[in-house]
């Protein structure tokens, strides 16, 4: 289809907000596409569970615990920077695939680990997949989804994560009366499952249109658009778009040439950036920084030893409040994924992480108390547990779900991939680092102290956000470029209207 043949449309109209229904085929691809993120949701809950086993079974330290946990989300970082070029090279589409098959295996070398070595290498390789799969679901989703929705539907992931978080603390539960050289191998060993299904479920998906139209293939995109669109005539507004930003030359020119093609995409993102391009890399690099910084990701992995040091012993005990915990995380990531385009980022983001800042500092002063007080009196371990509720449910509701759509919808075509695969690596760095360091830092300035510092993290974070993020609601992928234009104006303004409160 050429672009000349469908300029006699309204040029006024908005191709993305024309469609404002929930096309259920799109649904339906942003739900498989998604669906990878429950490997990383479902190895943080169960190896919060399973690394208590670990621990008594292989007899390590709590050090090589701490390097253990943080193996995966180190390695994640290699798989994230690599994810870019591998999906401007082989397609949005079969990344999906190389992440579940990247996983599977290592799903299966943690199941059948009979050494801490072995279970690191198994850690190593699942790393890797997790890092694929963080960056191409967003990608693939916000690619595939017309404006007004894509808010919802690019927040899936973290839906899912949160979902193979709750599946992980189930498991934990139901298999923590088997013995402990068996219980913590299962555990691992069944995140192979769902790397299988997502596999096989792949094949129902089709390529993101926005990559067709990268590589030339017109026709392909066309049908794509037909089928994610509300209309036909939506369908060729919507490629008439993608084609302008894309070449801005009618689309019957061909493949991209090979600046567009994903070679030199990193010489323009960090060596000769445009103030818009630098603008955004900073938003999404900080935005995505502050989601680990928080703390968050180690608050859900070493949550079993904090309510340990609370007074609360019991392993089954344990992973009931886990269990809960993701409960309450669970339904806080999905009304927030369900109120992003009707709301936006910004507010819900500004109002999650308000509520971690206050969270993080009555979980801190609770945990303070108890390190202070022998008798470990009910109303301070119910203090600690609620505010850790309150802290993972604010996480949802802002940080959670907006980071992957913000990280996701940013970037213009030419650099989206590579711009989200180097924001998605700092956050599975800082991941790492946080959970590498953080029982080692809390044995040095106490549970409480550390509670403090992530609190006092989550104000500057929340300064950042104010001052530079724009809201993106209902903006179309090719319309992103113009709210970073003159961002120096927009910080000004926020800074005359906080004088004038």
């Amino acid at each position: 289809m050429h672009v000349a043949e469908i300029r006699h449309q309204n040029p006024k109209a908005n191709s993305e907000k024309a469609g404002t229904g929930m096309n259920k085929y799109t649904v339906v691809c942003a739900l498989l596409a998604s669906t990878n993120s429950i490997l990383l949701g479902y190895d943080i809950g169960v190896m919060s569970g399973a690394v208590l086993y670990i621990k008594e079974n292989l007899k390590i330290t709590s050090t090589q615990v701490e390097i253990l946990v943080g193996t995966l989300n180190v390695f994640s970082l290699f798989g994230s920077l690599a994810s870019g070029k591998t999906s401007d090279y082989i397609g949005r589409r079969y990344t999906i695939v190389l992440a579940a098959c990247t996983f599977l295996v290592g799903a299966l070398l943690m199941g059948l680990a009979t050494s801490y070595l072995f279970l690191m290498a198994g850690r190593a390789v699942a790393g890797i997949g997790v890092g694929y799969a963080l960056m191409i679901a967003p990608v693939y989703t916000a690619e595939l989804s017309p404006a007004m929705r894509r808010g919802f539907l690019t927040s899936l992931p973290e839906v899912f994560i949160t979902f193979g978080l709750l599946v992980g603390y189930v498991v934990n539960y139901a298999l923590s009366g088997l013995p402990p050289n068996i219980n913590w191998r299962l555990m691992l060993g069944l995140s192979a499952v769902p790397a299988v299904g997502i596999g096989l479920g792949v094949i129902a998906m089709p390529e993101s249109p926005r990559w067709l139209v990268m590589k030339g293939k017109l026709s392909e995109a066309k049908q794509v658009l037909i089928r994610t669109s509300a209309s036909e005539e939506e369908a060729q507004l919507r490629l008439e778009e993608i084609s302008k930003a894309a070449l801005a030359l009618p689309p019957s020119t061909g493949p991209l040439t090979t600046h567009e093609d994903g070679q030199g995409a990193w010489k323009e993102l960090l060596v000769h950036p445009s103030k818009p391009i630098r603008r955004m890399l900073i938003a999404a690099i900080g935005i995505n920084f502050f989601m680990q910084a928080s703390g968050n990701d180690a608050v859900v992995y070493y949550c079993p030893e904090v309510f340990k040091a609370a007074g609360i012993h019991n392993k089954k005990q344990l992973f009931v409040v886990n269990v809960i915990m993701g409960l309450a995380k669970m339904s806080f990531v999905f009304l927030s994924a369900s109120y992003l385009d009707r709301f936006g980022r910004r507010p819900l983001l500004l109002l999650g992480c308000g509520g971690m800042v206050i969270s993080l500092a009555g979980l801190g002063l609770g945990s303070k108390f108890l390190e202070h007080s022998s008798t470990k009196p009910t109303w301070a371990i119910a203090l600690c547990i609620l505010a850790v509720c309150a802290d993972v449910s604010f996480f949802s509701i802002g940080l959670g779900p907006v980071t992957w759509v913000y990280s996701s919808e940013i970037f213009p075509m030419r650099l989206r991939a590579q711009g989200s695969s180097l924001a998605i690596s700092v956050n599975r760095l800082v991941s790492g680092v946080v959970s590498m360091t953080f029982l080692t830092i809390s044995n040095m300035i106490t549970f409480g102290g550390m509670f403090f510092v992530l609190a006092g993290i989550m104000v500057v974070g929340t300064v950042f956000f104010y001052f530079f993020l724009p809201e993106t609601k209902g903006k179309t992928l090719e319309e992103m470029g113009a709210l970073f234009e003159d961002r120096d104006t927009s910080i000004a303004n926020r800074v005359r209207e906080l004088r004038e409160m």
